[in-house]
C-alpha cells in the first residue's frame, strides 16, 4: 500500500494524480485530516483515511499497512512544523512501511537564512537515523511562489521587493511527477535514493528577469524596483501583514542574495525522460491572457 500525506494540497493533490495514473486506485491511501475533502479520491477506489500530524494515534491508523509513506512537509512553521514531519516519519516506521519519501527543499540547510530549510534539515536528520530506507526529495522553489508578488505589478507596471538573488523556479507540475516516480520506485531505475540531487527547472531567474517575463507577456513594461528591507516590511505591515509574517519573508529574500537558491542540476529532468518547465513558460502561464488585448 502506498499511503500520500497531504493529498487535498496544492503539491499533494497532483502528486495523487499522477501516482493514479502509474497503479491502481486499491493499492494507494491517503492521510488528510479532512476526510471529506477527499471524497472524489474515494470514489474512484482510493482508502481515505484521517490523519492530522499533531495527532500521532491518528497516523498510525492512517499508515496502516504502508509499504512506502510519502510525506508532504507540513504546512505549518518553526519548531511545530519539525515536530509534526517527525510524527509523520516515526508512524510509518511504526507501521511497518519499507521506506519513507519526503518532500524536501534544494536549499535545505541549518544554517539557511529562510527558516523552512531548517525544517527540511532537521527533518532529513530524523529520516537518515530512523533506521529504514529513506527519499528526500529536494525540490526547486516553487514558481507558484512568485503569485504573492506579481499581482501588484500587473496593476501597477512595478515590482517593488526587496534586494534578491537568483531562485530555482520549479513547476509543482514536474515536482509531483518526480514524487510519483520516486514513490512508485524502484529505487534503481530512479536512482531516488537518500538525499537527492536538486529537482530544478533547468534556469534560474532572479526578480528582475521576472518583471521582464512578466512584461513581454503583458506586452507592457513592468520594472523591477529594489526597495531596502526596513522599507519593504513596514509598507508590509501598514498593508495588514504580521510582522512575524513580514519578518519570515525577508528571510527568502536575504536567502537569495546569499545565492541558497541559485542552482540548477539535470536530475529533474533525467528522472522525467523530458524538459521540465521553464521559469519563463510558468511565468508566462500565470499571466496569459491579461496582456493589453486580453485585459481582465
Amino acid at each position: 500500500m502506498l499511503v500520500i500525506t497531504g493529498a487535498t494540497g496544492r503539491l499533494g493533490s497532483r502528486i495523487v494524480k499522477q501516482v493514479l495514473a502509474r497503479v491502481p486506485a486499491d493499492t494507494v491511501a491517503v492521510s488528510v485530516r479532512d476526510p471529506a475533502a477527499a471524497a472524489h479520491l474515494a470514489e474512484r477506489g482510493v482508502r481515505v483515511r484521517a490523519g492530522d500530524f499533531t495527532d500521532p494515534a491518528s497516523l498510525r491508523s492512517a499508515f496502516e499497512g504502508a509499504s512506502r509513506v510519502l510525506v508532504v512537509s507540513a504546512a505549518i512553521r518553526g519548531d511545530a512544523a519539525v515536530a509534526a514531519n517527525l510524527a509523520a516519519i516515526d508512524a510509518a516506521r511504526e507501521c511497518g512501511a519499507e521506506r519513507v519519501l519526503y518532500t524536501s527543499h534544494q536549499a535545505s540547510s541549518p544554517t539557511s537564512q529562510f527558516l523552512p530549510q531548517h525544517t527540511h534539515a532537521a527533518t532529513e536528520e530524523h529520516l537518515a537515523s530512523a533506521g529504514l530506507p529513506f527519499t528526500a526529495l529536494r525540490n526547486g522553489f516553487y514558481v507558484s511562489t512568485l503569485e504573492h508578488y506579481l499581482g501588484a505589478a500587473v496593476e501597477t507596471g512595478r515590482l517593488e521587493l526587496p534586494e534578491d538573488g537568483p531562485f530555482s523556479w520549479t513547476h509543482h507540475d514536474d515536482l509531483a511527477e518526480a514524487a510519483a516516480l520516486a514513490l512508485v520506485g524502484p529505487e534503481q531505475a530512479t536512482g531516488l535514493d537518500g538525499i537527492t540531487p536538486p529537482l530544478t527547472a533547468p534556469e534560474v531567474l532572479d526578480l528582475a528577469g521576472v518583471a521582464d517575463v512578466v512584461g513581454e507577456v503583458l506586452g507592457r513594461a513592468v520594472t523591477r524596483v529594489v526597495v531596502t528591507d526596513d522599507v519593504w516590511r513596514a509598507a508590509a505591515v501598514e498593508r495588514g501583514m504580521p510582522p512575524f509574517a513580514a519578518d519570515f519573508t525577508l528571510g527568502m529574500f536575504r536567502a537569495a542574495r546569499a545565492g541558497e537558491f541559485a542552482v540548477t542540476d539535470p536530475a529533474l529532468e533525467t528522472l522525467l525522460g523530458r524538459s521540465a518547465t521553464s521559469a519563463r513558460s510558468a511565468i508566462a502561464e500565470m499571466f496569459s491572457g491579461q496582456g493589453e488585448s486580453g485585459a481582465r
